[in-house]
Formats: C-alpha cells, structure tokens, sequence
C-alpha cells in the first residue's frame, strides 16, 4: 500500500477526527441472476483509495460479471454498488465513466483507423465535453493536452500520429489504458491487461501499471498469477460468484481453501 498520496490528490473523506477512511467502492450483497443460474450471490467487496486489488477465480467464477456491474455493462438484480458515498448501482457506463470510474476490456476495444491520438482525445473529450461534430479538434487545446499526457504515461507519445491498428498488439493493450486514463479516473479496472501478451510486454506492462498506481486506485482481473503476485496490495478470490476468500498475496498464497479450488497445488 502507497503511504504517500500524489501532489493534488483529493484526501480521503472521513468520518470523526481519527475514523478511518471510508472505502472508495463498495458493494453490498450484490447479486446477478441469469435465469436460474447465480453468477453473483451476496458478495460483499471493499476497495480502499491508492489500493491495488486483484480478483481473481476459476472460469465461471463471477469475475467478469462483478466488474461487469461495477462499470454499469451489466445491471445487478439485487444489491448496491456504492463509489464515494454516492449509489451508482444500474446506472448506465457514461454515466459511470463520469464519476470517476474507467476500464479497460479483456478483448481490445479501440478505433483501428484512428491515429493513437485520436483515439485517446475522443476518450478525453467524452469526460469534458459534449461531442461537437462541427468544432474543429484544435478548437479543443486542452484536450489534445490531455491526450498527449495520457499517451506520455503509457509510453505512446512517440506513435501519437501512428493508426491505432499499426500498432503492436502490447502497444494496443497499452492504448486502451491510455484510453481510460485520459477520462481522469480515479478507479481503473483492468480487465485481463496482459493477455496474449510476450514475456516482454507482459514486463513493460507491470511496468506501466506500477506507474500509473501511484497515483490511482486499481482493480485488476488477471489469470497470470505472477503479474498478481507481484503488483496487488490485496487479492480477493472469488468461487462460484461468492467470495472465498481475501488477504494479502502472501496469505492467498497459503490459503488451504484457495489452494483446493483454484491454485490446485
């Protein structure tokens, strides 16, 4: 856990002097039935701010349903999702986007024939303006400021001009954070950031993504258990769309429940 918050970072809104923070997200016996199957049931989730948080599970574990409600894809049929305080359950993803929350998907969603720029000013442009289909893009320099900081942090400022399909499929990977970075979030959920990656991009994204924690809280979904391992503060396991268990690397790592259903060791 980051002790140090970022230059500008809005403080943690508390309680009494000396309560603790309350947590960024939360959620509530949050539910989603298909039919009669449960893909979520009861789960309960606390996501502290500047936190690193991993979900992981077995396929049909929930996972892609759980961050699916929390970025409004999918609505819960029963509970709360609550972010800052504030109820965000069943609103729609812009909606969503506006308060504060970005992902990124496990298969890559970006605009092949848009240059990388483009792609990331048109993510900064939905945080902060309405779309404009007359004004010129240079009518908005604050965007292209935006975007050209956004593409700095993921390492893309040198391909800004290049067309997003020209590009490798890490620097694609990596362009869709960059998209979601340029609607200045302060949650960033990652869905599967490293698939289908080279041992070398796996690297450089690790990379990428300890950088962008210092300043940002992060949920990650991710089967490579030792890009887990290694950048999460906390995991939580989930099983047949309930919560087995949570802790730290370590203590998951050790976990005899976690160790039978998912680690198999």
């Amino acid at each position: 856990m980051r002790a140090e918050a970022s230059p500008g970072a809005t403080s943690s809104p508390v309680g009494d002097r000396g309560a603790a923070p309350s947590p960024l997200l939360k959620t509530e016996s949050l539910a989603v039935r298909f039919g009669g199957l449960n893909a979520l049931s009861g789960v309960n989730f606390e996501l502290d701010r500047e936190e690193v948080r991993a979900v992981i599970g077995p396929n049909g574990a929930g996972k892609s349903t759980f961050f699916n409600c929390l970025t409004g894809v999918l609505r819960p049929t029963g509970g709360r999702i609550i972010f800052n305080g504030e109820d965000i359950t069943g609103l729609r993803p812009n909606l969503i986007s506006q308060k504060g929350i970005a992902r990124s998907y496990q298969i890559t969603n970006i605009l092949p024939n848009a240059t990388t720029l483009e792609n990331v000013r048109i993510a900064a442009q939905s945080r902060r303006h309405a779309w404009n289909m007359v004004s010129h893009h240079s009518a908005f320099a604050d965007l292209n400021q935006k975007a050209e900081a956004a593409l700095q942090s993921v390492g893309l400022l040198d391909k800004a001009d290049e067309l997003a399909a020209n590009l490798s499929h890490g620097q694609q990977r990596n362009l869709e954070i960059g998209i979601a970075l340029a609607t200045e979030p302060q949650l960033l959920c990652l869905d599967e950031p490293t698939a289908g990656m080279s041992a070398a991009e796996t690297n450089e994204t690790k990379e990428l993504i300890r950088r962008i924690a210092k300043d940002l809280t992060i949920l990650i979904v991710e089967h490579d258990m030792e890009v887990v391992m290694e950048l999460c503060d906390r995991i939580t396991v989930l099983h047949y769309g309930q919560v087995l268990a949570e802790g730290s690397p370590q203590e998951i790592q050790q976990n005899p429940k976690v160790l039978e259903v998912y680690l198999k060791t």
